[in-house]
């Protein structure tokens, strides 16, 4: 089959051991038909991933951030938004207060947290953006006034720590939410009506003449599972876990060895 467009996961699929982008990467993107759109989708900021498509020399793509919570065109219009409801989120910043564990509040281009801590860093380090140091809970007493909730609640911290608000939410909210631990210390919090798989078929609805199943999908962990279940050919790299190794048609190399350039030249450069 011939597949026309490309979407793909960022952390532990698309960047290398260095978290950026393989020269040789860019170099089989950049020599793939720009007719065939390539996507991001990924739990991060939309400025967390424009640097990427700059580096991919593909800076009009649209974007699936937030997992899917945030949807914008390749002008950065909004073609979707869906936001946790503040009282949701109230309710999970005073859990994780009482936890003494890491939070963060994101909502389009905003990122909120209260202090220069070693999550912070990391996360400043690993995306290359720069949060507001604001308190989460003065930045949802201003939410309220604006009656807005936030694209993904972030907490981190302890593994313990962490389980046990996992647990927590998992009782009290796990209906009306997403709850993904992406690491032992982390817990991603996202609205439950969303997921990279919606947020890829909005984009191919709203503007292209491209099928779900004509998507070669990439992708390494639970969030990723919808999507490459839902498209045309979906890869998991060698890293990826057991779950989404099941559903994938391909299993490429580790994200480390890059795994995705080695299958984008196999599927679209190879004329052999």
């Amino acid at each position: 089959m011939t597949f026309k467009a490309i979407c793909s996961d960022i952390d532990g699929t698309l960047l290398n051991s260095e978290r950026s982008l393989s020269p040789n990467l860019i170099s089989i993107v950049s020599s793939i038909s720009p007719e065939i759109p390539f996507f991001l989708a990924s739990a991060r900021m939309p400025a967390a991933m424009r640097y990427l498509l700059q580096d991919l020399k593909r800076p009009k793509e649209p974007l699936i951030a937030y997992n899917g919570a945030l949807i914008l065109d390749g002008e950065g219009k909004e073609l979707e938004s869906i936001t946790i409801p503040i009282h949701q989120v109230e309710e999970v910043v005073n859990l994780a207060n009482n936890l003494t564990l890491h939070v963060s509040l994101l909502n389009g281009e905003e990122w909120h947290t209260p202090k220069e801590d070693y999550f912070a860093l990391r996360e400043i380090e690993n995306t290359k953006v720069i949060p507001s140091w604001i308190d989460p809970l003065v930045v949802i007493e201003r939410w309220k006034s604006d009656n807005h909730g936030a694209h993904k609640v972030m907490c981190m911290g302890d593994p313990a720590k962490i389980g046990e608000l996992y647990q927590t939410l998992l009782q009290r909210l796990g209906t009306q939410l997403h709850l993904y631990r992406s690491k032992d210390t982390y817990l991603e919090i996202a609205p439950k009506p969303i997921s990279k798989a919606t947020g890829l078929k909005k984009i191919l609805d709203q503007g292209y003449a491209i099928g779900m199943d004509e998507v070669v999908a990439f992708g390494d962990g639970y969030n990723d599972i919808d999507l490459l279940e839902q498209v045309g050919w979906g890869v998991a790299v060698a890293n990826a876990l057991a779950e989404v190794k099941a559903v994938a048609q391909e299993l490429t190399l580790h994200h480390k060895k890059d795994g995705v350039a080695v299958s984008l030249e196999r599927i679209f450069l190879d004329k052999k």
